[in-house]
C-alpha cells in the first residue's frame, strides 16, 4: 500500500495518530514502573484496562466493560486477577444484589502511584517544552477528547 502523496497544508508521516500512541506508550511505561516503584509489583500492563480513567470505584463491571469496550468475560477476567492481587473488591451495593467493582486501600495506593507519576510528567514536559505550550496542548486534548466521547455522525 503506498502513501498518498503529502501537500503543503498537511504533512507526512508519521502522522497524529502514531505520535499519540508513541508519547502514551511511554506514559504507560512511565506509570507502570512507578507501581512498581512504589511496591506493587505484581501489577502488570494488562491491569490498565481497569485502572484508567475513569477509575472503577463503585461500578457495575457489565459497565466498567462498555466504558473500556472488552467483552465482560475479559473484563471480568483482569477483575479476578486483581482481586487476587487485593487491588479491587467486587460487593454488593446498599440495598441491592449488584455487585460493584470498588478499590481497596491498596488499590488506592496504585491510583496515588498513577497520578504522582503524572504530576511529574506534567511538570517534566512543561518545563522541557514551555509552560504555555504544554498548558495549551493539554487543553487541546481536552478539547479533543471532549469531542471524542460523542457518537460519530454516520
Amino acid at each position: 500500500m503506498s502513501i498518498p502523496p503529502t501537500t503543503n497544508s498537511m504533512p507526512g508521516p508519521p502522522f497524529f495518530g502514531a505520535l499519540l500512541r508513541v508519547v502514551w506508550q511511554h506514559v504507560r511505561d512511565r506509570m507502570l514502573q512507578a507501581i512498581h516503584d512504589a511496591g506493587f509489583v505484581d501489577f502488570q500492563e494488562a491491569h490498565f484496562a481497569v485502572f484508567s480513567f475513569p477509575l472503577p470505584d463503585g461500578t457495575r463491571p457489565s459497565e466498567l466493560a462498555r466504558q473500556k469496550r472488552m467483552s465482560r468475560q475479559a473484563v471480568n477476567y483482569l477483575l479476578s486477577q486483581l482481586e487476587d492481587l487485593g487491588y479491587v473488591e467486587r460487593r454488593s451495593a446498599a440495598g441491592s444484589d449488584r455487585r460493584l467493582v470498588y478499590l481497596t486501600p491498596r488499590g488506592h495506593g496504585v491510583v496515588a502511584a498513577i497520578f504522582q507519576c503524572l504530576r511529574q510528567l506534567h511538570e517534566q514536559w512543561s518545563a522541557e517544552v514551555g509552560k504555555e505550550r504544554f498548558d495549551d496542548f493539554v487543553d487541546v486534548l481536552k478539547q479533543l477528547s471532549a469531542k471524542a466521547s460523542e457518537p460519530i455522525d454516520r
